[in-house]
C-alpha cells in the first residue's frame, strides 16, 4: 500500500542504492555524490558522483485499476493507480574516462539489483511501501532525440546518460469506498416507452 509519496520515496532509494553499492577504492579514492536532480540543479552540478532526474510520470496501461488494498479499518478503498517513473541517471566527472567508468559502474549496480524491495523504499521515508511491495527497474527507451530534447531544456551540455523506468509504482487511495449496506428488498418496475 504505497503512499503518495512513493515516487520521491522510490527515487531517493535508487540513489540510496548505488551510495551503498560505491566503495572510495573503486575509482582511485575519488569521492562521489548521488542526488536527486531537478531542472534547476543543472545550472550547478556536482562535481564527481551520480544525478537522478525524474523526467515523466505515467500510468501504466496495462495494470489500469487494479484492486485496492483495505484500509486500516478493514474498509476497501478505492483502486490503485499504477505509474511508472522515467528516470535520466547521469555520471559526472572532470575527466571524460572517470565519467564513463562511472557509467559502467553504475549501470553494472543497477543491473545486480533490478527489483528494490521494500526495506530499501522505505529507508529514507519510513511507512511508504507496505513489506511485501517491490518496485523493478528495467533499462527506458530513448531515442537520440529524445534526449536531446531532453538536454536542451535542463542544460544546454549533452552529457552521456542512461535511462532507467521504474515500474509499477502503485498508489493507493486514501479514500474508502461508500458504504451503501447490503440490499434488504427488490423493486423491479415495468413500463413502456413513449415515442415523441
Amino acid at each position: 500500500m504505497a503512499t503518495f509519496r512513493a515516487v520521491g520515496a522510490t527515487c531517493e532509494a535508487i540513489v540510496r542504492l548505488l551510495q551503498q553499492s560505491w566503495q572510495q577504492p573503486l575509482f582511485d579514492n575519488q569521492v562521489l555524490e548521488f542526488r536527486v536532480y531537478q531542472t534547476a540543479n543543472f545550472a550547478t552540478p556536482m562535481t564527481t558522483g551520480v544525478s537522478l532526474f525524474l523526467y515523466r510520470v505515467a500510468i501504466n496501461g496495462v495494470q489500469r485499476t487494479p484492486p485496492s488494498r483495505p484500509g486500516p479499518d478493514g474498509r476497501p478503498r478505492r483502486s490503485q493507480l499504477p505509474v511508472e517513473l522515467h528516470l535520466l541517471l547521469t555520471p559526472w566527472a572532470a575527466d571524460a574516462s572517470l565519467s564513463h567508468e562511472i557509467l559502467g559502474w553504475l549501470m553494472r549496480t543497477i543491473e545486480s539489483t533490478p527489483i528494490l524491495p521494500a526495506g530499501l523504499l522505505n529507508a529514507t521515508t519510513p511507512n511508504v511501501f507496505a513489506p511485501d511491495e517491490t518496485v523493478e527497474l528495467v533499462p527506458g527507451q530513448l531515442t537520440n532525440e529524445e534526449l536531446f530534447r531532453i538536454w536542451d531544456v535542463v542544460d544546454e551540455r549533452f552529457h552521456v546518460s542512461v535511462p532507467y523506468v521504474a515500474r509499477v509504482v502503485r498508489i493507493d487511495s486514501e479514500v474508502a469506498e461508500p458504504d451503501g449496506g447490503p440490499v434488504l428488498t427488490r423493486e423491479l418496475d415495468f413500463g413502456a416507452l413513449k415515442r415523441q
